[in-house]
């Protein structure tokens, strides 16, 4: 079974990667992949002095970052505070509720925000204007001062849930004398949750860690794609969306994988770094 494996990681993992000379060709469809001309790094320096440039970096990184600092965290606390109710139905009632948004596609997901926040019948716009916060109703997907935080807020209610459960797990295998030593010695929940059950567990959070540093120029797209408009696109358009408008919707393939083997070579950078960092308290990945 080890060969077929190996066999199978090769030809679709490996062999693809060949593909990723087109970044520095010029892509001719008619001409074909080989006869294509070469053109170096051509395609880099024309995304480097684009004009998109500058803000395209600006929304992935500030994107990336408000996902980080807040989407990290929050699967960790849902995690710990499920860990300590101690009712059974009203437990299961919770982790069922936070699950199910995961399931759901970013096309309903992003279909229910719209509606929800819509100008002409929005609950949102409803619920103000009847306890006299506005005047008149928002169309609050068109305002750029607000997409960062609808974006953060769907992305967090809809994953969130789902995230939590390796947390879990990595709590449930917490040895249950150290909790009952902490109890003699007179440890409240709290204590018990900051003496015990994150240092057990921050091996789970430093990997997870690492990877979400590695992937921080991955801001997002289904999301970003289906809730943006050109209204807010100098706040909402990041490398993948970018990738898509400019390089794929109008056949600049080369420029495409040249964006995207910007976006992996940066990524790869990350994630080293942060991984030799985390090297130092034994929590790497390698």
């Amino acid at each position: 079974m080890v060969i077929p494996a190996l066999l199978f990681i090769f030809v679709f993992s490996y062999v693809p990667m060949y593909g990723i000379l087109i970044a520095f060709k010029e892509y001719d469809i008619f001409q074909g992949f080989n006869a294509s001309l070469w053109v170096g790094l051509a395609n880099f320096k024309e995304f480097l002095y684009a004009p998109e440039f500058t803000t395209v970096i600006r929304n992935t990184l500030g994107i990336s970052l408000l996902k980080l600092i807040v989407g990290f965290p929050a699967p960790i606390a849902l995690a710990l505070l499920l860990n300590e109710v101690k009712i059974p139905l009203f437990k299961r009632v919770v982790q069922t509720v936070s699950y199910l948004p995961h399931f759901l596609s970013w096309v309903i997901v992003s279909g229910f925000v719209a509606t929800l926040l819509s100008a002409d019948y929005g609950s949102l716009n409803i619920a103000l204007e009847k306890l006299h916060l506005i005047d008149e109703p928002v169309n609050w997907l068109t305002i750029p001062n607000y997409f960062w935080t609808i974006l953060i807020a769907t992305g967090l209610w809809k994953g969130v849930g789902f995230a939590s459960i390796v947390y879990l797990a990595a709590i449930s295998g917490v040895n249950p004398d150290l909790y009952e030593a902490a109890s003699i010695d007179g440890a409240g929940r709290f204590k018990k949750i900051y003496a015990i059950t994150l240092p057990c567990i921050m091996p789970v959070i430093s990997i997870f860690l690492i990877l979400a540093i590695g992937d921080l120029l991955s801001a997002g797209f289904e999301d970003i794609l289906l809730l943006q408009s050109d209204i807010v696109r100098d706040v909402s358009d990041v490398l993948d969306t970018y990738v898509y408008r400019v390089g794929i919707r109008n056949s600049l393939f080369s420029y495409a994988a040249a964006v995207g083997l910007f976006k992996a070579i940066i990524s790869v950078a990350l994630l080293t770094i942060a991984n030799a960092i985390a090297r130092k308290s034994g929590n790497s990945l390698w």
